[in-house]
């Protein structure tokens, strides 16, 4: 049987006059886009014009929503109430519903982006606060979570859609969360690097630590992160790859 992944990548968080990452490059080449909401990046403009790109590509649309911190990229830990932290999830959620209606496709997706999202991995009352918060919305939508972490013990409990991701050019915990972006080699720069990587944990079917331990991991979807440097040529690399492996990209 033919292996199929999906591959995602973070965009939509120029704002302003201030630009992040080449999206319609990367649009090229991922079938998944996260799209930021408006807190932790992007704006209105910037959302429609990503997400026309996207229905206009066929690439399928997700909601990426984080902590309100622009200054911080949504990196920072934030302590919320549990209805704040719901509100939070549910205004970016239906922003981008609007502006994906606007440029004639739907929001078929959700990822929690950056502090959120690893709080979420670690913490399994947040992970459920901010999935049913999505759900509330959009029952049908597919929830993203990282693979062998409590987010997707808390989606199956939840019985929603879902899909497990791995990441490209993040080094991991032997828990499967992902090392600290303070610590050296946390992110991963080098493009052929970052294709042994995904290659390895999909043929393996698990997550590969910083230390080598193998931890079984269902596989939906692999993470291209839009904000680095080498974003474009890393996603190029791990595209061709899997493909010259006979692996069918499409979504999950």
């Amino acid at each position: 049987m033919t292996k199929t992944v999906d591959l995602n990548a973070d965009m939509g968080e120029s704002f302003g006059d201030w630009t992040m990452g080449n999206d319609a490059a990367l649009l090229d080449i991922v079938t998944s886009a996260n799209i930021a909401c408006g807190f932790h990046a992007g704006d209105p403009d910037v959302m429609a014009k990503t997400m026309g790109l996207a229905v206009q590509k066929g690439v399928g649309i997700g909601a990426h929503p984080g902590f309100a911190d622009l200054q911080g990229f949504g990196r920072r830990r934030m302590t919320l109430p549990p209805e704040s932290l719901q509100n939070l999830v549910r205004y970016q959620l239906g922003a981008a519903q609007a502006m994906a209606t606007a440029a004639g496709g739907c929001v078929r997706h959700f990822k929690l982006h950056g502090a959120l999202s690893n709080m979420a991995a670690r913490d399994p009352e947040i992970a459920k606060l901010c999935f049913q918060a999505a759900l509330d919305i959009s029952p049908d939508i597919v929830i993203v979570v990282q693979a062998a972490t409590v987010m997707d013990k808390i989606a199956r409990d939840l019985g929603c859609h879902w899909a497990a991701e791995v990441f490209a050019d993040r080094a991991y915990n032997d828990d499967a969360t992902l090392v600290d972006r303070a610590l050296p080699g946390a992110v991963i720069h080098d493009p052929d690097i970052a294709a042994d990587r995904v290659l390895g944990m999909i043929n393996a079917g698990a997550i590969i630590s910083q230390s080598g331990t193998h931890i079984p991991a269902r596989i939906d979807t692999v993470c291209l992160h839009g904000d680095t440097a080498e974003a474009v040529k890393i996603a190029t690399k791990v595209r061709a790859r899997l493909q010259s492996e006979g692996i069918e990209l499409k979504m999950y």
